[in-house]
């Protein structure tokens, strides 16, 4: 549940396909102030301002800020404009796929190592601080992880990011309880957004994902099943959650193996079955007649 007139940072919005934009309108719907963050202004105006999902009115609507979080300043500047806040969302992660991410684990890339970990994970702690001290009546913080307990192909040092992300929120839940705030995290299944495409073989882990989910999984519009928990963790309902990943990944991760042919997610729910079987018999039934 989303207070009316309560007020949350959406932070890392890149165009409306982002897990970020869909957690933001559910906000919007449920009578929240969002405030959108983007890196910079050539990042808005490349990714966002070129998208032919919004109308140019929708867009003007929007409050948007700027922030990169690998500057300290920014981050600050950031929350010294917010006012009041109930919740943050980090939707932030990037490694350079070319040193980070591919067939090899080793680089030499050092810098990008290193600039991974600053963006996908450190940044979370630069966020927190500075968004505390406006969260006076205590609030949430939740940030987007993927399955760090097993190792992928070709996802390398964002995989590790991932597991140090989620340490990154246990400490952080210890930290500002006392404060009332609460850390999260949500592990979500593949998704087609833009920042997925840098993936290596990103398709590869879409078609893995179809072998191992006991629940279908859409890597298209599963986004809003992701916002759903996002949105849920921000809100009233979660207040005693803190220090958690929860999963929101069709259970993938919690079975064992590729899924046997009689386990496979059925193409309809079984209601839907159901209802076809039942409409079937119906018309059988008048052509008797």
């Amino acid at each position: 549940m989303i207070e009316k007139g309560s007020t949350y940072v959406v932070m890392g919005l890149l165009n409306t396909d982002s897990i970020a934009y869909a957690a933001g309108r559910m906000l919007e719907d449920m009578g929240g102030n969002v405030i959108y963050t983007v890196q910079s202004e050539r990042m808005k105006r490349i990714f966002f301002d070129r998208s032919k999902d919004l109308t140019e009115e929708q867009k003007a609507a929007m409050r948007f800020e700027y922030c990169d979080v690998t500057v300290e300043n920014e981050v600050r500047n950031l929350f010294s404009k917010t006012g009041a806040i109930d919740g943050v969302l980090h939707s932030i992660g990037f490694a350079n796929p070319k040193t980070c991410l591919g067939d090899s684990m080793y680089t030499p890339a050092y810098e990008d190592i290193k600039q991974a970990f600053h963006i996908s994970c450190a940044s979370l702690a630069t966020v927190s601080h500075f968004a505390l001290e406006r969260m006076k009546k205590g609030g949430s913080i939740v940030t987007l992880s993927f399955e760090s307990q097993m190792a992928f192909p070709y996802y390398n040092w964002m995989g590790v990011n991932k597991a140090a992300l989620e340490a990154l929120v246990r400490a952080l839940a210890r930290e500002y309880g006392r404060e009332h705030v609460r850390v999260n995290a949500i592990s979500a299944g593949p998704l087609a957004t833009k920042a997925a495409k840098s993936i290596p073989h990103f398709a590869h882990l879409a078609r893995t994902w179809k072998k191992i989910s006991p629940l279908p999984w859409d890597v298209v519009n599963d986004k809003k099943e992701v916002a759903n928990a996002v949105v849920f963790m921000l809100g009233m309902y979660s207040k005693k959650i803190t220090g958690q990943t929860i999963y929101v990944d069709g259970g993938a991760t919690n079975v064992g193996g590729v899924l046997l042919p009689h386990e496979k997610p059925l193409m309809r729910t079984p209601a839907k079955k159901a209802a076809k079987k039942k409409a079937k018999k119906k018309a059988v039934a008048k052509k008797k007649f």
